[in-house]
């Protein structure tokens, strides 16, 4: 396990994360569309334990996914960058953004969530789910 340091687009919110693999998970779920203004988000699931805020704080945004339970949307609320989402039908387990910490623009695809709503333009870059993987 390796812990990273994260940053907000400002500065003004800053955190850890501890995760087993250097890898990002390509989420392409229209809500991360919408938030990130983007084809897909880069994320990671890591037991919610394993994320400290260590400057600053987050405020939340509260909406309802799939699964019709609430998501919690933590961001820095200045810049409004999102550091990590609590799927409440995950448990302890949060989603976390792996290209905002330090080292993360050079980590690979595992894996590619929510592909029955990628771009049809997009490249398949790694094994790809239409929702989540099998537990």
């Amino acid at each position: 396990m390796t812990e990273f340091t994260g940053r907000c687009h400002c500065g003004q919110t800053e955190w850890t994360a501890k995760l087993q693999d250097t890898a990002h998970i390509l989420c392409h779920c229209d809500t991360c569309k919408q938030l990130g203004g983007g084809a897909y988000s880069l994320n990671q699931i890591i037991p919610e334990n394993d994320l400290k805020i260590t400057k600053g704080s987050t405020k939340t945004y509260t909406y309802y996914g799939e699964s019709g339970k609430p998501v919690n949307c933590n961001y820095c609320p200045n810049c409004t960058t999102h550091v990590y989402h609590h799927q409440t039908v995950m448990g302890d387990k949060i989603v976390v953004r792996t290209v905002l910490l330090d080292g993360g623009k050079g980590f690979k695809p595992a894996a590619e969530i929510f592909g029955k709503a990628k771009m049809s333009w997009e490249p398949e870059v790694a094994q790809t789910f239409d929702t989540l993987p099998p537990s």
